[in-house]
Order: structure tokens, then C-alpha cells, then sequence
């Protein structure tokens, strides 16, 4: 595709519109337009760029029947009814291969932060408090790794753990895994349930992946886990994780992601903190950070590129 207007929803680096503009495209800045808004004057353009500010569906679609594409800056595409799209002749684009490295690193630090009391010993030292022996870690030579999901992030995960000596087994219903690959297996869910030390979770947030990690799956494992999710909050059911980790089936977490965030990621309601969420925060067991995994400079500008090369591509 070359030439056309373009509605930036969101922003995005600023190598998206440079490239776009080079290319003879027109952009608008509509950072301060409501979903309303955009959605009334659709037809105006020939492409929306968009993170998570707010929900597509099938009723912002009503009017738009001369757009083009949806270019999501970011992997998932929840916020966005694809069907809805599609059926009216629009391409959905995303860039999940561009911030797959940034959550590879993101899971893998979270992970060692979190065997190696590195949250809590860091919070004792800036108190004062010298505690060798109760910030004692574990190391990950020898563990077995859980991954479920092995697309972009999964896989990503699974590169940067070659180094440490582990067994890394991977779960995916919709993924076959090359059979050269010397440092992954791939395995069924019974397999993960009987082996592994640490579960990380990479799926898409679908009908099928919510509350994938419920009170059921928690109490499957033969062993006690350390939990990683770098994927969707609401893959995880909060409640039966607390009951996890407060039962000992889960060693620790590592939540980079929480259920109760936001439609845009943003934020996460704080009007009301339920109680599950309550023992999270006070909890020297769990790691937390505010969904960055795939939030760095480098995927930031990647992703913008990887969208572009897809739009003139159409």
C-alpha cells in the first residue's frame, strides 16, 4: 500500500509517522479524540494505529467502509474484533515478533529476582538489615521449565534460558516446534504437571486462555512451582494463585501482568482492592511489575518499524 491518511488513537514512536510520511502517507495526530469521535469521522481515513486506548468492535466498524487496515502497536490483539474487521475486508496487523525479545528478558529477570529473594533482600538491605541466610536462593541448573505457549514470547523465553543448564519443556495446542532445536521439547500439559520446577506462562488472552491458571491447574502439579506470567493478566485466576502460594504449591510469583488491570494496561482499578490483590502487594513471595515486559526503547521503535513494513506491504 502507498499513500493514504492515517488516525494515530495512540501514540507511538516517532519513526512510525516519519517512515509513513516518506512514503506519501498523511498522518493526524487524534491522541485527544474520543473512540466517539474517531469513530464518527472513520471514513476519513484509510487506517487506524492504535494500542490499547480503547476497544474496536463491531459498533466503532459501523461506518467504516473505506478503512483499510488497524495497525495494533503491540502482540495481542483482545482489544480489537478481528472478526468484525475482517468481514468487512480490513487487515489487522500487529508486531508480536518486535517486543518478543524485550518479554524473553523481562521473564528471565523476573524469574531469577524472584528464586534469589532479590526483592526482599534488596528491601532489608535499604532498612538496615544484613540477612544472608533467610535470602538464601535457589539456583536454576537442574530445574525443569515449564513454558505454555510457544509463539514470539515463549520462544523468546526459551532462547535466553540455553545458558543455565535446565530442561525446558513446551506446551503449545497450536504450535509445532522445529525438531532441530537441541534446548526446548515439546511436551503435553500432563508432562508439565509431573516435571516442572517453574511454569511461564505466554498465551494470548482468548475464551479458551482465560483463567487458564485456575485452582485446578495449580493443583495439578506433583511439585511445588515457581509461577511466571508475562503474558495477560487474566490468564491467571488471582484468587487460586493466593490459595497456591499460600498453601505452598506456589513457591513464589513473578506478575508482570495483573486481572485487574485496565482495558488499556494503563492502569489498574484502585477504587477497590480486593483481597486476593491485598496479599499480593504485601506478599515477600510474589514479584510484581506494571505490565513492561515488552515496554523497552529498543521493542518500543521495533515495533513501530515492524507495523510500517506491514502496512506497505498491503
Amino acid at each position: 500500500m502507498k499513500n493514504g491518511k492515517i488516525i494515530l488513537a495512540d501514540t507511538f514512536h516517532p519513526v512510525f509517522s516519519e517512515l509513513l510520511i516518506a512514503e506519501g502517507f498523511t498522518i493526524e495526530e487524534g491522541y485527544q479524540l474520543t473512540a466517539t469521535e474517531i469513530s464518527s469521522r472513520i471514513n476519513e481515513w484509510d487506517g487506524i494505529a492504535i494500542r490499547s486506548r480503547f476497544k474496536i468492535d463491531s459498533a466503532f466498524l459501523n461506518n467504516a467502509t473505506g478503512l483499510r487496515f488497524i495497525a495494533r502497536g503491540g502482540a495481542g490483539m483482545e482489544n480489537i474484533d478481528v472478526k468484525a474487521a475482517t468481514d468487512k475486508g480490513i487487515a489487522c496487523l500487529s508486531a508480536p515478533e518486535a517486543n518478543r525479545d524485550a518479554v524473553g528478558e523481562q521473564a528471565t529477570a523476573m524469574l531469577l529476582m524472584l528464586m534469589n529473594n532479590l526483592l526482599r533482600a534488596d528491601h532489608e538491605v535499604r532498612q538496615g538489615q544484613w540477612n544472608r541466610e533467610k535470602n538464601r536462593g535457589h539456583e536454576l541448573q537442574g530445574k525443569t521449565i515449564g513454558i505454555i505457549g510457544y509463539g514470539n514470547m515463549g520462544s523468546s523465553f526459551a532462547q535466553r534460558l540455553q545458558g543455565f543448564d535446565v530442561k525446558v519443556l513446551a506446551y503449545d495446542k497450536y504450535i509445532r516446534l522445529q525438531t532441530s532445536l537441541s534446548y526446548v521439547k515439546q511436551a503435553e500439559l500432563n508432562e508439565l504437571f509431573q516435571e516442572c520446577d517453574v511454569i511461564s506462562l505466554h498465551l494470548p488472552l482468548t475464551e479458551e486462555t482465560n483463567y487458564f491458571a485456575n485452582a485446578d491447574f495449580f493443583s495439578a502439579f506433583h511439585k511445588p512451582i515457581w509461577f511466571v506470567n508475562t503474558a495477560r493478566g487474566k490468564n491467571t485466576d488471582t484468587a487460586a494463585l493466593v490459595d497456591a502460594l499460600q498453601s505452598g504449591k506456589v513457591r513464589g510469583a513473578a506478575l508482570d501482568v495483573l486481572e485487574y488491570e485496565t482495558t488499556s494496561f494503563e492502569d489498574f482499578d484502585k477504587t477497590t482492592m480486593p483481597p486476593p490483590l491485598q496479599y499480593l502487594i504485601s506478599s515477600d513471595k510474589v514479584v510484581l511489575s506494571p505490565h513492561i515486559g515488552g515496554w523497552t526503547f529498543e521493542s518500543h521503535e521495533k515495533i513501530a518499524k515492524a507495523l510500517v513494513s506491514k502496512i506497505l506491504a498491503l
